[in-house]
């Protein structure tokens, strides 16, 4: 089957191979989580970029710079929910997978859940991931097919998830409150 394209498309798929980073990030990543419209003022969440993070325990340390975050707060992050990781063009500019371990690990145990769920990009591709906690020190991750936000098909479902996770989010943010608030 011989897939055409239209000269922009195909102009378009081509640069993202060569977009440096910021570039991926500004003219291909970012229209599609600001159409999800992470942030809620009510909720008082909101997406963060270029986040310094870092998790402490007697047994290591992680820091580092998180591409991307939705989290509780408004000025500051202050619980984050779910992370995006590395707008890279390609795998030979860095492997996104363990920095977005080590943000999901940071993640579930500085708010002491048993799963957190993330992604990760390298050029058009889109990948998910869950990361459950089985007991103190143990982890188990699952990553999803890929997603090629190249193709109008995928990018409806890269679309939809992300859409997913923002109620998610949302569900999240409002069972806590009702835990919170006196009865």
């Amino acid at each position: 089957m011989n897939q055409e394209c239209s000269e922009e498309k195909c102009l378009r798929k081509s640069l993202i191979e060569v977009y440096s980073e910021e570039d991926l990030k500004i003219k291909f990543i970012a229209p599609i989580l600001n159409k999800v419209k992470f942030h809620s003022f009510e909720k008082k969440i909101r997406d963060f970029y270029e986040l310094p993070m870092s998790y402490q325990t007697n047994q290591f340390k992680l820091s580092g710079t998180v591409d991307f975050v939705v989290s509780e707060g408004l000025v500051e992050s202050k619980k984050p929910y779910f992370f995006i990781q590395e707008f890279k063009r390609n795998e030979e500019y860095g492997n996104p997978r363990p920095q977005l371990l080590a943000e999901l690990i940071s993640a579930i145990e500085l708010n002491d859940w048993k799963f957190i769920k993330g992604a990760y990009i390298i050029g058009g591709s889109w990948h998910f991931a869950i990361l459950e906690k089985l007991r103190t020190g143990k982890y188990q991750y699952y990553i999803s097919q890929y997603f090629d936000s190249t193709r109008i098909s995928d990018l409806k479902l890269i679309y939809k998830n992300l859409l997913f996770v923002k109620n998610e989010i949302i569900s999240m943010v409002e069972n806590a409150n009702l835990v919170l608030e006196p009865t």
